[in-house]
């Protein structure tokens, strides 16, 4: 019972189109997989259709243990894991039901990453800097410059995009 209260959602890495092949794939070897499909209408000249595709494209989430990481690296069709930080990201539970209830609500669901530009409100995520809030002042290709206001100095420093989070849309 212990390796299965061990158990945590992560995303994987598919080949491209491969979302539910492999889903089934993890599926056959026991693996609990979950493929978040968005009902989509498509438009033909005789007809519409309601057809199911992947929300997220080349990723499928699956919830394992340490011990199930090499067989699900090992599917067919998988390229990895979705590393955050140097490790394979953790998918909160909630975060998943979130996921199955809003789709089990809503059709024709539109995905986007966070869209980070100057002016917005964010918080450092690891780092020297981890917990201190800022506002982004400059976009670059990876990297926010963030102004920080903290002992009534402003600290300009340069982040990578992934050690930040949003705080305010």
């Amino acid at each position: 019972m212990a390796a299965q209260t061990s158990k945590k959602w992560f995303a994987v890495y598919t080949r491209p189109r491969w979302e539910k092949k492999v889903h089934k794939l993890l599926e056959e070897k026991g693996i609990e997989s979950y493929c978040p499909l968005n009902k989509v209408h498509r438009k033909w000249s005789d007809r519409i259709k309601i057809v199911n595709d992947p929300l997220f494209k080349s990723y499928v989430f699956v919830k394992v243990n340490e011990e199930e990481k090499t067989d699900v690296r090992m599917t067919q069709g998988v390229v990895n894991f979705i590393y955050w930080l140097g490790k394979p990201a953790i998918i909160k539970e909630k975060e998943i039901e979130t996921i199955k209830k809003f789709l089990n609500d809503h059709h024709d669901v539109e995905v986007r990453p966070i869209e980070i530009k100057a002016g917005k409100r964010v918080m450092v995520q690891s780092g020297i800097l981890m917990g201190k809030e800022g506002t982004v002042k400059k976009v670059l290709h990876k990297k926010v410059e963030v102004v920080i206001e903290s002992i009534g100095f402003v600290l300009s420093a340069y982040i990578d995009k992934s050690k930040i989070v949003l705080l305010d849309k």
